[in-house]
């Protein structure tokens, strides 16, 4: 399954090459709003909020109103999980909150799935460099992916994963990493950074796994 990404900085739907060089900017929201109607699930990343810098929540009511979204970006607590999803999200998006000091923080993993539901939690695992990276990709942990899947597995419903080493190139995705991951979890699992073409999506699915795509869209290298 196709997922549109709509990720959103300073009062922007933006897209950012590796988490840091902002490649493309819009502020046509209806237009992407109708564009993803069709689409069963949209992902809305609020990346100031993720980035520790304000946040866009104004901007997420009129998205999550309109789209069916799994929503991320700064969600570091319960409350403003339950926040997040009192505004209209089917399901929150947690990354950093959930892997502290180097080492995945289950206790936390435990209180918010016991607070919101499991079933509303998608854990967030992203990756440079093979290793685990938290706080808007700055940080690089010494935890490998695969390990924090199998912790986290308890308490959410599924995993997104971001390759950042190829995020937002439109190089593809590395199809090697996604046996590793697909091997590591029996949950749901989403994919992210990079892929371009409709083949790699088709792949993608044959294995059971979802794609998150954004600049291959909004750059028209994939016509969606």
């Amino acid at each position: 399954m196709l997922i549109p990404s709509i990720d959103l900085m300073g009062g922007h739907i933006v897209q950012l090459v590796q988490g840091e060089r902002k490649a493309l900017e819009f502020s046509d929201f209806e237009y992407w709003i109708e564009r993803f109607a069709k689409y069963p699930v949209v992902q809305l990343i609020d990346l100031d909020a993720a980035m520790n810098q304000g946040d866009n929540r104004e901007l997420l009511c009129q998205f999550t109103g309109r789209l069916p979204c799994q929503v991320g970006g700064g969600i570091r607590s319960t409350a403003i999980a339950q926040e997040v999803l009192g505004i209209g999200a089917r399901q929150v998006i947690v990354g950093s909150a959930f892997v502290q000091a180097g080492k995945v923080n289950a206790a936390f993993a435990s209180q918010l799935a016991e607070s919101v539901g499991r079933e509303r939690v998608i854990a967030a695992v992203d990756s440079k460099g093979g290793r685990v990276v938290v706080q808007g990709w700055k940080e690089i942990s010494p935890l490998a992916t695969a390990e924090v899947m199998q912790q986290l597995e308890p308490y959410c419903s599924g995993f997104l994963y971001t390759h950042v080493d190829t995020e937002g190139l439109m190089q593809g995705f590395p199809m090697d990493v996604v046996h590793e991951l697909r091997a590591a979890t029996a949950l749901p699992l989403t994919v992210a950074g990079g892929v371009t073409t409709q083949q790699e999506i088709d792949d993608l699915e044959r294995m059971g796994v979802n794609t998150v795509v954004g600049m291959a869209i909004y750059t028209g290298r994939l016509l969606v």
